[in-house]
This record gives C-alpha cells, structure tokens and sequence, in this order.
C-alpha cells in the first residue's frame, strides 16, 4: 500500500466458551497472515481463560472478553464473574462491539458461530455492514451430524446471518472428507461465498518443550492429548489402565492432560502415572506442535487442531473419537480413517485396556499419513492468505484511505 494509506487489519472473533480448538485455530491463521503481509495486523477477540499462556508474533494481539461455559444441559453460565448469564452476554457483546468500532479492521473473521455466542454479535455485524467491511464467516471441516446442525442453524437463524451479513465463507478442510454444511437449507447465493482452503498447516518451532528426561535424551515416546482435556478423562484413563495392565509395552509415553481437567481428576491420573515406569504426564504445554513434532506417535481424540497436526507433522495416529455432545469428531475420524490417514478405535463400547495395549503395540507400525495422497490436504494456510489477499485488493473502504492519526 502506499505511504498515505493505513496498513490494513483484521478483527478475528472466536468465542471460546471451551477448550482450545478455536483459540489455536485463530492464533495459527493470525500467525500466518502476518508473515505473509509485512504490514498487516491482526486482533483476536476470545473468552478463552488461557489466551495469555500462549506466544502472539508482532502485529498480533488480543482482547480477551469475560468467559462462559456450556453446562452438560447445554446451558451457558458465567465462568468465573458471580453473574447471570444474560448479564454476561451483554457485557462481551458490548465489548466487541466497542473493539471493532475502535479497531475499524478492513476484514473481520468470525469463527464458527455466525451471530456469535447467543446472539452477541449481532448489533457488531451491523456496525461492519454499515462501514463496509469484508465479513467471513470461518468453519472447521466437520461441524456436526447433519441432522442436528439443521436444528441447530435453524434455531439460531444462522442462515439469516450468512445472506446478510457475510461476503464469504472459509472451511478449513477439504469437501472429499466432509462437506460441513451438507443438509443445511442454504440458498445458491450463500452457497457460492463458500471457498474450502485445505487443511491449515502447523509448524514446529525452537520453544523448549516439557523438560522430561527421556525427552531431552532423544528417546522415543508416544504422544497422547485429550486436547483442552475438559472432556479427555475417559480416554487418558483408558491408556493408563493400558499400561498398568501391560508393562512389557514397548514404547514410552507422554499425556498432556490439558488445561481444562478437572483437578480432583488431574491428581488421580498423576498419582497413577507417579507409580508407571512407562508413563509420564504434564498438565500443559503451550508448544504442544514442538511436543508432537518429537513424539513417535499420537494418540488423541481427534479434534480439529490435533487431526491438522497429525497431518503436519506426518504423525501415526490412533484416535478415540468422543460422540457427545457432537459427532463432530467421529465423522472426522471415521472418513480419515477410511483414506487410510489414521486408526480410530471407538470409545463408546466398554474400554478393555487389553485393547488399548494392543492398540498401542500396534501403532508404530501402522502407516505415515503421507503414504496416501489427498491433493490439496495441507494448504489452508496459504489459500487463506491468498483470500485475504483478494479481500484487500477489493477493498474499496473509506478507512483505508485514512492517514495516519
């Protein structure tokens, strides 16, 4: 751009009510916008608690807004603030409007949820219709079983929300593993704005990851992460229950029980894990793309970051897929498994730990994602950057003519 014109930005909404998928979803594209434009800034809008634990290049930032979280009867409460939850929605509506009018970006990236946590995006899509800002709505590859999704979207009039106020739509993945929105009422108008990127791509970089003996020696070892690890227990049980009825296993492992465990839960694994040779456990590491990049294998639940990492760092995996609440995570799994990318084992039959130690004797040998070729798998990154490119080059916005203050 030229010297009198302001360097362009990006708001990117996630609204973080659990876990870790959509903050390392959004902190990955943000990263890489801004290596690819030398004057672009990007500002991360998110609830998630933990933003803080994690590294932001230049021209990076955030705004955390106050959390919630989905109750198991898919009710929201406030996280942490005594206060209703009504009363919490307000307040981060109000704060995200008050960013982006302030921010005024020239493109705003919206994760997933199209009019935002119950509704609290709403009066904000306005204010960046009004201003003409290019409005993309994000999704991951699988969002859920088509049946619900359409209740869901109905519910919240999602599909209002796209005809409305969106100029495009990015799903990042690819429509030979899943069509996300396959069975939802779209008009052809929507359903031209949709462009899939390809996968996004992770990269290992020079962090110290977790300081464990045997880490730093070189020794092999099998990765296992429950993600964010709210809902993991099952799963990191079931592997421990493997080792502590199987010591001739083979191989090490390491669990990272993640951040969001309960810690009545947390303690108990640690305590078990204290008494195994074969095993150790650390509750977070926030370079956990380090952490895989050493691992010799994976064993995960599947969700969308850690099945983008499996990917990029061509990692043999075998994954527990969870079914509850969404099945997001089965279809993912269930197709991946089918293009012979990874091993799933179901969860929702009774966890002998012979089978899991079996599982895990196996999984060295199995199969390198690599070995089957899927075009395009890997690059959502650089189509995002394409896209967002194009945005800009049409942007045709007041605020970008604005000098400098």
């Amino acid at each position: 751009m030229s010297g009198d014109r302001r360097p362009p930005r990006v708001l990117i909404y996630s609204h973080d009510s659990f876990g870790l998928g959509h903050l390392r979803r959004c902190r990955a594209i943000a990263h890489a916008m801004c290596e690819e434009n030398d004057d672009l800034s990007v500002l991360i809008l998110s609830g998630s608690p933990i933003i803080g634990s994690f590294d932001f290049r230049s021209r990076v930032d955030f705004v955390r807004v106050p959390g919630v979280i989905k109750l198991r009867n898919g009710e929201y409460t406030s996280l942490t603030l005594p206060m209703a939850i009504e009363d919490a929605i307000e307040m981060r509506a109000s704060i995200i409007r008050h960013t982006a009018e302030v921010f005024d970006p020239d493109i705003m990236l919206v994760d997933k949820e199209p009019f935002g946590l119950r509704g609290e995006l709403a009066e904000t899509l306005e204010v960046m219709k009004s201003r003409g800002t290019h409005v993309v709505l994000g999704l991951r590859d699988v969002l859920d079983d088509p049946k619900q999704l359409r209740a869901e979207w109905k519910r919240k009039n999602a599909a209002a929300a796209l005809e409305e106020y969106y100029d495009e739509i990015w799903i990042y993945g690819l429509p030979q593993i899943c069509e996300p929105l396959v069975g939802v009422d779209l008009p052809a108008s929507t359903r031209r704005k949709t462009t899939y990127t390809g996968y996004l791509q992770r990269f290992s970089d020079t962090a110290t990851v977790s300081e464990l003996p045997f880490i730093k020696q070189g020794d092999p070892f099998i990765l296992v992460t429950p993600g964010g690890g709210g809902d993991g227990e099952e799963l990191v049980d079931w592997v421990i229950r493997a080792y502590e009825s199987d010591a001739s296993l083979p191989h090490r492992s390491v669990i990272v029980l993640g951040p969001f465990m309960q810690s009545d839960r947390r303690a108990e694994f640690i305590a078990r894990v204290d008494r195994l040779p074969q095993v150790e456990a650390i509750t977070f590491d926030a370079h956990l793309e380090s952490l895989m990049d050493k691992a010799l294998a994976v064993v995960a639940m599947g969700g969308y970051n850690t099945f983008c990492e499996i990917l990029s760092f061509d990692k043999r995996a075998l994954v527990v897929p969870r079914t509850e609440p969404r099945q997001e995570q089965l279809i993912r799994a269930s197709r991946a498994a089918e293009l012979g990318l990874l091993t799933m084992l179901r969860g929702d039959a009774e966890r002998k730990a012979d089978v899991m130690a079996t599982a895990l004797r196996h999984l060295p040998q199995q199969n390198l994602p690599s070995r089957s070729v899927v075009p395009g798998l890997l690059d959502g990154l650089e189509n995002v950057n394409i896209l967002t490119r194009r945005a800009l080059e049409h942007q045709t916005r007041p605020s970008l003519a604005r000098q400098h203050a």
